[in-house]
């Protein structure tokens, strides 16, 4: 199964449905990086995706966005395969 990497805070909705979602396809490990904690790693977030708000998602290498594109990936059927990689 992909490395899965999420940026996120300890009071989002969406990082949490994120999560449940990830779980719900078989997900037993997410490396949280909390931005909230760390001011730092917010300031690396924004710089390596170009975006402000939590959730950032990556399987792999690839950064998938928010919530709503991990959604829409498994809505489209192709998150299985990415999570399969």
């Amino acid at each position: 199964m992909a490395r899965i990497t999420m940026f996120c805070t300890g009071a989002c909705p969406y990082c949490a449905r994120a999560e449940r979602l990830l779980q719900s396809k078989g997900v037993s490990a997410i490396d949280k990086i909390r931005v909230d904690l760390d001011p730092e790693k917010r300031e690396q977030m924004m710089q390596k995706t170009g975006r402000r708000t939590v959730p950032q998602i990556y399987i792999g290498e690839l950064h998938v966005g928010g919530f709503d594109e991990l959604a829409a990936l498994d809505r489209a059927g192709k998150l299985d395969a990415l999570l399969a990689a």
